[in-house]
């Protein structure tokens, strides 16, 4: 296919190419009681709109440069505006925010992950997911159209410096974890359950309210079906996120996903990323590094981001040090499914009451310098939190 002359053209040969993506072909007579789930439903269709390319090119003024909110494996995120009932380009300003993620002729990750994004996102419907609002294929131009996420990636808020950026609260962090869990439990429990295979905190996006939505489905996997226990795939993702059996064996469990929140969880808690290098050595790791502190509640306070300023109830901080671990499992059949993780947050949330800890004075704490994840060497990996972030922060993002 070179052209889009009409929605239900391109759907229909989209749907012809993705049988297999999604385990049902897109067009199957699955009934509504199947497809619906709380709070979220899987489309029979994708439904979508099909722009043009001169369309996107007038939301965005041209690709215009001052126009660039951010840039990552695929290629640079544009800010657009369109007219919030028929999607058509509008004027700077009138209408509502889009953001316009437009391939990079040369990236590496290409048609493949591109349609995997517009069969997976195009068809879940769950408040923390992005919504994919269309899309444009024409001749080599291949684009993806979201809602805008007015507060960036959760990435952005937790590592950036700058005082554009204010220090998430506790109840905010909450807030975060328990929105992408609810995602992640949303996906897993889809008749085909879907693995998401790249959890981590440059794919979670936060609205205006600090609501949080996982974007970027380009790994999205069917998970296995029958007595099958996980599915054998080529290992993609990144470094310091995925999971011990995936990495090893690229053996890919519904659990895998529970690793990766665990690794973000970990990162909500201590402030720190996955993996930094700057970080002096038998530290780079955090997964590593921080499992002496997660498991005794006496050093727990040394591992808690400074930035809460110990603001936080101490006992629900050593539930949630808990929950880490639990999800940090080596085995994937001793962590938790996603939606006992969801029960174990909103738990934690409601521990409002309890007195807050202080850090400890003079604790061994990694050094605060921060250098992104490696990826693994078979994927360079999304910036996915451009996706949504402010133009005012366009100049803290590099690509990875």
């Amino acid at each position: 296919m070179t052209t889009n002359s009409s929605p239900a053209t391109t759907t229909g040969e989209l749907t012809m190419m993705s049988s297999s993506t999604y385990g049902r072909s897109i067009g199957s007579n699955a009934s509504s009681d199947d497809a619906c789930r709380p709070e979220g439903r899987i489309l029979e269709v994708p439904n979508l709109r099909t722009f043009t390319f001169a369309e996107l090119k007038s939301a965005t003024r041209n690709f215009k440069p001052d126009t660039v909110l951010g840039e990552g494996g695929f290629g640079r995120v544009y800010k657009g505006w369109v007219d919030e009932k028929t999607l058509n380009p509008a004027r700077t300003g009138v209408g509502i925010i889009v953001a316009v993620k437009k391939m990079n002729r040369e990236s590496l990750q290409g048609l493949e992950e591109w349609q995997s994004e517009v069969n997976f996102l195009g068809r879940l419907s769950h408040p923390n997911l992005v919504k994919l609002l269309g899309y444009c294929w024409e001749e080599k131009e291949l684009l993806l159209v979201y809602e805008y996420m007015a507060r960036g990636s959760l990435e952005n808020h937790l590592f950036r410096k700058g005082s554009s950026i204010e220090p998430l609260s506790w109840d905010l962090r909450m807030k975060i974890a328990i929105g992408a869990a609810r995602g992640l439990a949303f996906l897993h429990a889809s008749e085909k359950k879907v693995i998401y295979r790249d959890f981590k905190a440059s794919n979670i996006l936060l609205d205006a309210d600090f609501n949080s939505k996982i974007s970027d489905f380009g790994l999205a996997k069917n998970g296995p079906t029958g007595e099958k226990t996980h599915v054998t795939t080529r290992i993609m993702g990144t470094h310091g996120y995925a999971a011990p059996e995936y990495v090893a064996t690229g053996h890919l469990y519904v659990k895998s996903d529970v690793y990766g929140f665990g690794v973000v969880l970990l990162e909500i808690l201590c402030g720190m990323r996955a993996l930094d290098t700057n970080r002096p050595s038998g530290q780079h790791n955090l997964v590593d590094f921080a499992r002496p502190f997660l498991s005794d509640r006496r050093k727990l306070a040394r591992l808690m981001d400074p930035r809460l300023e110990g603001m936080y109830p101490s006992r629900a901080a050593q539930q949630a040090a808990q929950l880490c671990l639990r999800c940090l499992a080596s085995n994937p059949k001793s962590r938790p499914s996603m939606k006992e993780v969801v029960e174990m947050l909103e738990h934690i949330e409601a521990m409002k009451n309890s007195r807050p800890r202080e850090s400890i004075p003079g604790s061994p704490r990694p050094a605060a310098r921060s250098h992104s994840p490696s990826p693994l060497q078979q994927r360079p990996p999304v910036n996915a939190g451009a996706l949504g972030v402010p133009a005012g922060y366009k100049n803290s993002l590099r690509v990875r």
